[in-house]
């Protein structure tokens, strides 16, 4: 019986699990053996793995997370990894390796595929930010649970007539901020594209509550920097290299309480953008991903990744899919300005 494997790797968001069980759903019907890698490439290097069958995906179609478990383990950093990976490739004898996640992840991917291996990516970032493909799973949800946080913030804040910042995810892109933003009517929202002028942000809320309206709620994104600004980070960094961001929401809230003399207070939403069942939109998604993902590797079409394209699931070389980050329009945010004050 030939074997296929498939690990998840990056940070977890809603929609994995729908993955998985559309991969083994699929690739049962070719009569392969799914052996699903734990931790994400750190299973692929460990050789740490779990036979997946009908009962193993039993069940996680609603669930988020994934049952595999990730991790942000980047074979390229330390010596003789790559090696290991290769190894346990040949020793499972796999038919090919596919690869959920998002820059990172299928980064090495397209590096290993380069390098002779059979691998297949499925593009999964919370972010929305991966180029060569219109949605990834997991944005919609995150989308809808910060939407319904900013609806629950505007009762509070008008009963205190406060100015709300909430902290969104939303690392390079601000995908997440903006949609979540215009869904719930946020006063402001800004992103990682477009660096913040302090006064202009003061302005606006001025110019609101001078003409009544006593509370505002301002959307920002992780990634968000001030004018001739950094981005606010914890100087810690994962195996890629990247920091980890948190802090702008306090640090743009500060200042508009010091300007205005508004009341200010700041929510930072975090980790609960990632948790909970996934929409109805990315599960399916995610299914189709799955479904077609394996279909790739009956082909024989190694090196490609899945894509959404219109209503259509499609493959796009992985080259193309980790090149740059797909950033927010500008002709959508200006949309989104309409809306401010």
């Amino acid at each position: 019986m030939e074997e296929i494997g498939i690990l998840t790797g990056g940070g977890d968001c809603p929609g994995l699990n729908p993955v998985i069980r559309a991969v083994v759903k699929r690739a049962h019907l070719e009569g392969w053996k799914v052996l699903g890698l734990r931790n994400g490439w750190k299973g692929m290097i460990e050789d740490e793995f779990l036979i997946l069958d009908a009962r193993s995906v039993s069940g996680i179609l609603p669930k988020g997370g994934t049952i595999l478990g990730t991790s942000r383990t980047n074979p390229y950093k330390k010596a003789g990894d790559v090696e290991k990976v290769k190894s346990n490739f040949s020793k499972h004898n796999l038919k090919a390796l596919i690869a959920i996640g998002g820059e990172d992840t299928l980064g090495v991917a397209q590096k290993l595929y380069q390098e002779g291996l059979h691998v297949v990516g499925i593009p999964k970032t919370i972010d929305n930010d991966l180029s060569a493909t219109d949605y990834t799973f997991g944005f919609d949800t995150a989308v809808n649970i910060a939407m319904e946080c900013i609806d629950r913030l505007h009762t509070t804040a008008e009963s205190h007539n406060r100015v709300m910042v909430v902290e969104i995810m939303g690392r390079h892109a601000g995908w997440i901020a903006l949609e979540a933003g215009l869904a719930g009517g946020a006063d402001l929202i800004l992103i990682p594209e477009v660096p913040v002028d302090i006064a202009w942000v003061c302005d606006v809320i001025k110019r609101r509550h001078a003409r009544g309206k006593t509370f505002s709620i301002v959307a920002v994104a992780e990634g968000t920097t001030l004018k001739d600004g950094d981005e606010v980070a914890e100087r810690k960094f994962d195996a890629f290299g990247h920091e980890r961001l948190g802090g702008i929401g306090q640090v743009i809230g500060e200042l508009i309480e010091k300007k205005t003399g508004y009341e200010t207070r700041v929510t930072v939403l975090g980790h609960i953008q990632r948790g909970g069942s996934p929409t109805a939109f990315d599960r399916v998604l995610g299914t189709r991903f799955g479904v077609k993902a394996v279909e790739l590797v009956k082909e024989g079409k190694f090196g490609f990744m899945v894509s959404l394209k219109g209503r259509q699931i499609v493959s796009v070389p992985l080259a193309d899919a980790v090149k740059q980050l797909k950033l927010v329009d500008k002709e959508l945010y200006d949309l989104a300005k309409i809306f401010f004050g």
